[in-house]
C-alpha cells in the first residue's frame, strides 16, 4: 500500500492533471462561487435541505437520472427489422467484470417472447432411456450452481474485417457481456433421463418465434453447460432468455439458446430442417468452416476510446480495458502506445476467472503527442491475440465471425480518439 507521505503520491495528488478539486482549492472560495453553482463548497447543496423520496417510492429501483445515457444502443442499418437484430453493451461506461442485466447486449431472431413460467416446459428426448418433461418448479428442485462467465456474439467486431468502421467501443466490441449465472448443470438433467451410449450430440431449441436451434457436442453438454433461470442474482430478464436459457461457457453466443424449451439427444449434428442455419466462417478459398465454437482470446481498451477522450489535456491518465478468452483464464495483457512497436505489461485486476471478463490497467503520463493505443491478450492455454494482418492471412477478408484481432485507437493531440486499423 502506498504511504500517505510517499513523494510519488504527493506529486500525483498535486498534479494539475487531476483538475476538479485541485483547481477549486487553488482558486479560492470566491472564484469557485463565481462559477455560478451555488451547490459547490463551502455552500450547503440544495439536496441536503429537503427530504428525499421514501424507501418504497421505487420498489424495484432504477439507475440515477444522471446516468440516463448508459444504455444499450443498436445500429439501425445493420438489419431489416429489430425483431431480428442486435444491440450493444455500453462497455465504456462500465466498471468491474459484472455487466448489469439491463445493459447486456441482445441478439434476437424472432423478437422477445412473453412466456408465462407456469406454462413453460423443458422437454428432453431422443437417444435417452426416459424422455422427460420438466416444469420450472421441477428444475429448481435440482442442485444448483452459480458461475461467472462472459457471453459473446461471434460477430462481435465482424463489421471491421475490411477496415475500421464503427465510431466507438460500444459498437466495435459491445456484443459481449459478463454475468453471474445460476441454474442446474445440464449433465445433471441428462443423468436424470439416461443418455444412451450411441449419443454424441444434442439439439437445443428455444421458444421464440424463430424456434432457434443449435447442435452442440454431447461432450460439452456433459462438461460445463448450465440450464439457467437466474442472472446476476435475479430471474433472467426476458430479453436474455426468461424463464430458461442455456449458458455454454466460452462458446459462441448463438449456441447459448434463450427461452429454452427442448433438448434432443442424437448421434450426429443436425443438418436438416430441424436446425436453423448455423453460423459459418467463409474462408479465402470459398470453403466455409462450421462448428467454430470457441470464442478466442480478445481484448479492447475502453478508456480512452472514442466515447471517452482525453478531455482534460496533458497529464496523468489510466489506460483501462477488458480481456476475455473462451479457452480459459487471461494470463497477460500487453499495451502499446505506438501502434505495436513497443509493449508494456498491464496490471490485471482481480478476480481473474476462467472464461470471464478480466479488467486490466496501465498508468499513462500523456504529453499531448499522438498515440496509437493497442492491447494484446494472452490466455493460459498459450493462445495470443493476433494482429489483423495475421488473422487475414488465415481467414481472408470476407468473414463475419471470430474477428478477435488487436484493435487500435488513435489519440489526437486535442485528446479526441478515433477508430483506426493498422497492419
Amino acid at each position: 500500500m502506498t504511504s500517505p507521505n510517499d513523494p510519488s503520491r504527493r506529486r500525483f495528488l498535486t498534479s494539475s492533471a487531476i483538475g476538479g478539486l485541485t483547481l477549486v482549492a487553488g482558486a479560492g472560495v470566491g472564484e469557485a462561487m463565481a462559477a455560478g453553482d451555488d451547490n459547490l463548497p463551502p455552500n450547503v447543496p440544495e439536496w441536503m435541505k429537503t427530504l428525499g423520496p421514501g424507501v418504497t417510492a421505487n420498489p424495484y429501483g432504477n439507475p440515477s437520472a444522471y446516468e440516463k445515457n448508459t444504455i444499450r444502443r443498436n445500429v439501425p442499418w445493420l438489419t431489416a427489422t429489430e425483431e431480428s437484430s442486435i444491440n450493444f453493451t455500453p462497455l465504456h461506461e462500465l466498471d468491474g467484470i459484472i455487466t448489469p442485466s439491463g445493459l447486456c447486449f441482445e441478439r434476437h431472431h424472432g423478437g422477445v417472447p412473453d412466456i408465462d413460467p407456469e406454462q413453460h416446459r423443458l422437454m428432453i428426448h431422443g437417444l435417452v432411456d426416459r424422455p422427460l418433461i420438466f416444469t420450472m418448479a421441477d428444475l429448481m428442485r435440482f442442485p444448483s450452481v452459480s458461475r461467472i462467465h462472459f457471453l459473446e456474439c461471434p460477430a462481435n467486431g465482424g463489421m471491421e474485417w475490411k477496415g475500421a468502421q464503427m465510431a466507438g467501443v460500444q459498437f466495435s466490441h459491445g456484443m459481449v457481456h459478463c454475468c453471474e449465472w445460476t441454474g442446474v448443470k445440464l449433465s445433471t438433467l441428462l443423468a436424470e433421463v439416461g443418455v444412451k451410449k450411441s449419443a454424441k450430440w444434442i439439439l437445443a431449441e428455444g421458444a421464440d418465434a424463430a424456434a432457434m436451434t443449435r447442435s452442440i457436442p454431447l461432450a460439452k453438454a456433459m462438461d460445463d453447460i448450465i440450464v439457467c433461470y437466474s442472472q446476476n442474482g435475479e430471474r433472467i430478464r426476458p430479453e436474455n432468455g426468461y424463464p430458461l436459457r442455456l449458458l455454454v461457457p466460452g462458446w459462441e453466443g448463438n449456441v447459448n439458446i434463450k427461452w429454452l424449451r427442448r433438448i434432443k439427444v442424437g448421434d450426429q449434428p443436425w443438418h436438416h430442417r430441424e436446425e436453423t442455419s448455423k453460423y459459418t466462417d467463409l474462408m479465402p478459398d470459398g470453403k466455409a468452416r462450421q462448428f467454430t465454437f470457441v470464442q478466442e482470446a480478445n481484448s479492447v481498451i475502453t478508456s480512452p476510446c472514442p466515447e471517452k477522450p482525453l478531455k482534460h489535456g496533458k497529464g496523468f491518465y489510466e489506460i483501462r480495458g477488458i480481456a476475455w478468452s473462451g479457452y480459459g483464464r487471461i494470463k497477460k495483457v500487453d499495451i502499446s502506445t505506438d501502434g505495436g512497436m513497443n509493449w508494456r505489461s498491464a496490471e490485471l485486476q482481480g478476480p481473474v476467472l476462467s472464461r470471464c471478463l478480466t479488467r486490466f490497467r496501465l498508468p499513462l503520463q500523456w504529453d499531448g503527442r499522438p498515440l496509437l493505443l493497442q492491447s494484446r491478450a494472452a490466455d493460459d492455454s498459450g493462445y495470443v491475440q493476433p494482429s489483423i494482418e495475421a488473422l487475414r492471412k488465415v481467414r481472408g477478408f470476407n468473414s463475419i465471425y471470430h474477428k478477435n484481432s488487436i484493435h487500435t485507437w488513435r489519440v489526437r493531440p486535442d485528446g479526441e480518439v478515433e477508430n483506426v486499423q493498422i497492419a
